[in-house]
């Protein structure tokens, strides 16, 4: 049997940038997703951005609403259970979330579609924790994305200057224990893909992860302790003319004995910056890869939005 998502030691990046990237876009070329063992985010950041995740969470329902973000279309604040579909799903996904963007300088020009993330009173850690979750993945993301330039040969910063100031997310995901346990093999989160360039996820505490295989397979993603998972999300197969592609993936119902234990995850959404121009890279069009008609990323994710239910059509 073929041995997907074996991990991929992120020492191979600080001795051999180009051999890191090709083997991590083999993994991508193959299932769009990859396992990096050995990421260098600090394990005190995570347990403090866990444990004020979980205090959040277990806020009163009014308190949280405090904070709904759904007037800026859920990219910044609180999204209620219940509210987000995966694209041409439906019914909602069985989760609540919270959405921590960039700070932005007071003069900048991307304040007109980047709005500040509201800061929680109630949990006087909460700001500071989930700020510091927030840059060390956005440190580790580019340096993935030197990887990834490599590998298309690019220059190795080709993308920090298309990144820096991204309408990057750290999504702080909450599913609630179900007292009735659900159906086997059915779904909290409905099969979908992401918007943003590249997604990185720390390991949640619950299994559930599966990505669709080209082959029509679902592939269990269950990363070993200190891994972090990343997959392409719809810009990169953008620029790269699917041949970086975006696969889907779901998160299936635990088994009845798990059910009742909730499930965190921490996904950390890449984006460029809103007003970079996406279309195809000439080499990958050389290589076989379609290209699609240019379109901003900000417009892109306008689009997007509208078709998972965060923004009215």
């Amino acid at each position: 049997m073929t041995e997907y998502f074996k991990p991929i030691p992120f020492e191979l990046f600080k001795t051999d940038k180009k051999a890191f990237g090709d083997a991590l876009c083999q993994s991508f070329r193959e299932t769009g997703f990859a396992v990096v063992s050995g990421h260098t985010v600090d394990q005190g950041i995570i347990d403090r951005n866990l444990d004020a995740t979980k205090a959040f969470f277990a806020l009163p329902d009014a308190t949280k609403l405090a904070y709904d973000g759904r007037a800026g279309g859920g990219q910044r604040g609180y999204t209620a259970f219940g509210t987000e579909n995966a694209k041409g799903n439906a019914h909602a996904d069985l989760k609540e979330f919270w959405h921590t963007g960039r700070d932005l300088p007071d003069d900048s020009p991307y304040r007109d579609t980047m709005a500040d993330t509201p800061s929680v009173s109630e949990i006087p850690e909460f700001d500071d924790a989930t700020r510091a979750l927030f840059a060390a993945l956005d440190e580790m993301g580019r340096e993935i994305l030197e990887g990834v330039a490599l590998h298309l040969g690019l220059a190795e910063n080709w993308f920090d200057d298309k990144v820096n100031f991204g309408n990057s997310i750290l999504r702080l995901l909450h599913y609630p224990p179900q007292q009735t346990p659900p159906p086997e093999g059915t779904v909290r989160a409905g099969a979908h893909e992401d918007i943003n360039v590249i997604t990185l996820l720390l390991g949640a505490e619950e299994a559930g992860l599966q990505a669709l295989h080209r082959s029509g397979e679902w592939l269990d993603v269950n990363p070993p302790a200190g891994a972090l998972v990343i997959n392409c999300g719809d810009m990169l197969q953008r620029l790269t003319g699917g041949v970086l592609p975006s696969t889907t993936h779901r998160v299936l119902n635990p088994s009845p004995e798990r059910a009742r234990f909730p499930r965190y995850s921490t996904p950390f959404f890449l984006h460029f910056n809103q007003d970079y121009l996406i279309e195809a890279l000439p080499g990958c069009v050389a290589e076989g890869g379609k290209a699609q008609p240019a379109i901003t990323a900000q417009d892109y994710l306008m689009e997007r939005l509208r078709e998972i239910g965060l923004v009215k059509a």
